[in-house]
């Protein structure tokens, strides 16, 4: 028995469980804070950390029924899953195509690998050195709107989810290919037929990761449809900030009920993420 218990001890990593535990907090913590917060009334938030930790004396509405006005959430969130929805539908399709003619052809073409290396590349170039001059070029075309926006997001995420399609690309066997072309399928019908539903979990894995940077995105908004009159969420945010300070209260109600579509739609994705990682991962 006594050899039994060393052993079940023995299984018990201290320095893991303790660093999940302190990371489980830099998470929660947060989070803690921003439902408190969304309740407070402004007249309870003191000073003092704890009168900012407290719980509310009550479970109000009335900072999210604010909130809803002050940022016209509904045409907001409108604009947001406009742009979030096309931008995930866009990229699937798009970068899975470039993913699998790269990822079947670096093997034997010096061409294909070149372009590989190009697109990813993408991934090290800043926005900031970007950003002006997409503003006059996306002005001068005429795309300064919503339909610039999200070909700008399709192009963004590309090296990102190709990286990932490629990689992805190497767990499908070429047999079955080969197996299609066999039996009379056209390189068309093979990929739409048997590649594209075989990569599911990439899929939801590129769909998930696109899907946050565009939802929570501030400056591609900000310096191609400023003046427009099309919000995003994280644009109609920006109203809780002036240059004499914030009004919490309302800015954390607005950030839950803007968290909420996101969340969702992880969850619904969340069973084929891993897998996808893990598969997208091998070189």
């Amino acid at each position: 028995m006594k050899k039994g218990q060393q052993k079940g001890t023995q299984r018990v990593n201290w320095p893991v469980t303790i660093l999940l535990i302190l990371g489980s907090l830099t998470i929660f913590f947060p989070l803690y804070m921003a439902i408190v917060i969304a309740f407070k009334s402004p007249s309870e938030m003191t000073n003092d950390i704890a009168g900012i930790l407290s719980l509310p004396s009550a479970f109000r509405l009335d900072n999210f029924t604010e909130a809803m006005r002050v940022t016209d959430f509904w045409h907001s969130l409108g604009n947001s899953l406009l742009i979030t929805c096309t931008v995930i539908l866009i990229a699937i399709a798009v970068h899975s195509l470039a993913g699998y003619a790269i990822g079947r052809n670096m093997a034997h073409s010096r061409f294909y690998n070149i372009a590989y290396l190009y697109i990813v590349s993408g991934m090290f170039v800043p926005f900031a050195i970007l950003m002006m001059p997409l503003v006059k070029q996306t002005a001068q075309i005429g795309l300064a709107n919503r339909g610039g926006v999200i070909l700008l997001y399709v192009v963004f995420y590309m090296p990102m989810n190709l990286l990932l399609y490629s990689g992805y690309l190497k767990n499908i066997p070429l047999a079955l290919e080969e197996a299609a072309r066999v039996d009379g399928a056209s390189t068309w019908e093979t990929y739409w037929k048997i590649i594209f539903p075989i990569m599911k979990p990439m899929h939801a894995t590129a769909a998930v990761l696109t899907a946050l940077g565009t939802w929570n995105d501030v400056m591609t908004p900000l310096v191609i449809m400023s003046g427009t009159g099309h919000n995003t969420l994280p644009l109609a945010q920006l109203n809780f900030q002036t240059q004499f300070g914030t009004n919490y209260n309302l800015a954390f109600a607005s950030y839950l009920l803007a968290l909420l579509p996101i969340l969702i739609f992880y969850l619904f994705c969340q069973k084929q993420i891993l897998n996808g990682v893990v598969n997208g991962a091998v070189k």
